[in-house]
């Protein structure tokens, strides 16, 4: 039986649902109101009509649950098709707005499924299990947010995080409800030694000695950091990547809310369930590199706590997990260098007109990395001055200055018209003799004349460290542990 507070978690995700994601008073549901409905009714009112009668029947618990279930998939499923019928830029907003609706009335449908169970039994499937309903829940909304990017509302962003939000709470009062003891659940996973331990793997890779090792400043004051860039010590390279040290010593991912216990990262992601978009491969030059969506959970036990060097590689990287677990995004701090104003692009950036037409940020962009020991981001250059804060693990990176970019050979405009200008065709891990055979690294040497002239800096990015780079600066990241970084883009 569910405790009070369950069942008043339960009662206001239901509230929600009924009030916000099926309220027949919002424009994707007015079929009079055209102009306000433009995105949706470009589907047809043949697709508005049924979206809308399900929606109806939902806030009132008619009909049946089942059938209202498979409509929804169907029209999610037809969405989705037009996903891939064009380029993904180019998908008419109507099917992205259908997608979405059409999500967010399974979420809700699965939401009343208990009260509709005791007005109408008979046409609700009795044979699924709580924690299976609620895996549906999450995998409905995840996939909303991550396949269809459409801006929603304030009001309609603040509802959704406010319904995932219950579904942690409900997640956590179910959890808490099981019998067993949580260390025989965690022995019970399938990644026994990860979850047992409560720590992320040993395994490492060695660290490449340091040529030219970056500076080092602890606890750099606002104004010193402005001044350093803003006066560097080499007009010609203009400012310079720089280590901080004490940055990250309040957040609370490197205290209280410790990102390098796997259980922790496991409870803020309803369980493991939230779906995030990974990738597939060392790095994403390399050939055979691919995407795909799966539960938090999944790729721990797949990717982060298995040490077996004969799985396959998969991280998660430049995704924006904070605007989508804002639970996370409590646990870390902009850094105040964020709120500088930085120089403009350096003048010997090929890029620097480029990079200087970006409009002006009113916040950091911010992204994160996480991903196992021997994962490389390859070598290349960002639009934006960037703060990258080490938040679990270690990394090394070496960076080159802009005026070094005619000897690191960017790949510009390639097959499809995708431009990767701002990455190397460089391998440095070949080049710098970290991989590869002899063999290998003679004849990268002989293809990539220029490389050997290319001046450089490196570090180990230790954990609980942060590291400036300048816009425009190529790097190359090679991870040396288990490895959770957070960028922070500025301009």
């Amino acid at each position: 039986m569910s405790s009070p507070s369950a069942a008043t978690n339960r009662q206001a995700l239901v509230k929600l649902c009924e009030k916000v994601f099926c309220d027949p008073a919002r424009p994707n549901f007015n079929i009079e109101c055209k102009s306000s409905s433009e995105h949706l009714s470009a589907c047809g009112e043949p697709i508005l009509n049924l979206l809308s009668r399900q929606s109806t029947a939902i806030r009132n618990h008619s009909g049946n649950h089942k059938l209202i279930l498979q409509r929804l998939d169907d029209m999610i499923a037809l969405a989705n098709e037009k996903f891939y019928a064009f380029p993904f830029k180019d998908v008419p907003a109507c099917w992205r707005a259908l997608f979405l609706e059409a999500s967010l009335l399974k979420f809700s449908a699965l939401a009343v499924r208990r009260i509709w169970n005791a007005e109408q039994a008979s046409f609700v499937d009795l044979s699924i299990s709580e924690n299976a309903i609620l895996d549906q829940m999450v995998e409905a909304m995840d996939m909303a947010l991550i396949m269809t990017e459409v801006p929603a509302s304030s009001t309609l962003q603040e509802a959704i995080d406010q319904a995932l939000d219950l579904l942690q709470n409900i997640h956590m009062e179910m959890t808490d409800e099981l019998n067993e003891p949580v260390t025989k659940r965690r022995k019970m996973s399938p990644s026994t030694k990860g979850y047992a331990t409560d720590l992320f793997p040993s395994s490492t890779v060695a660290p490449p000695a340091l040529s030219h090792p970056i500076p080092r400043a602890n606890c750099l004051s606002f104004d010193a950091f402005e001044k350093y860039m803003h006066h560097p010590s080499k007009a010609h390279l203009g400012p310079e990547p720089l280590i901080i040290t004490g940055v990250l010593d309040n957040w609370p991912a490197h205290g209280e809310r410790p990102w390098n216990k796997p259980s922790y990262l496991l409870g803020k992601t309803i369980g493991g369930r939230r779906l995030v978009p990974i990738e597939l491969g060392r790095s994403y030059v390399d050939d055979g590199w691919g995407q795909k969506i799966i539960t938090f959970k999944e790729f721990m036990d797949q990717y982060i706590l298995q040490e077996s060097s004969n799985n396959s590689t998969g991280y998660l990287a430049q995704h924006d997990l904070f605007a989508q677990v804002p639970s996370l995004r409590a646990d870390i701090c902009v850094p105040d260098y964020c709120y500088t104003t930085p120089p403009p692009p350096h003048p010997s950036s090929p890029l620097a007109e480029k990079h200087s037409k970006l409009p002006q940020l009113d916040e950091p962009l911010l992204n994160a990395w996480f991903g196992p020991a021997g994962t490389i981001s390859p070598l290349h250059t960002d639009p934006y001055h960037n703060i990258l804060c080490q938040v679990v693990g270690r990394k090394y990176i070496r960076l080159y200055a802009p005026r070094e970019s005619a000897k690191l050979y960017p790949r510009g405009v390639e097959d499809g018209g995708v431009d990767m200008e701002n990455t190397s065709a460089l391998d440095i891990g070949i080049l710098a003799g970290l991989d590869g055979t002899k063999e290998e690294q003679d004849n990268a040497m002989l293809q990539f004349p220029g490389f050997a002239s290319a001046d450089f800096v490196d570090c180990i990015l230790e954990e609980g460290e942060c590291l400036y780079i300048p816009v425009g600066w190529w790097h190359y990241v090679r991870s040396l542990s288990v490895s959770f970084s957070v960028s922070f883009w500025f301009n």
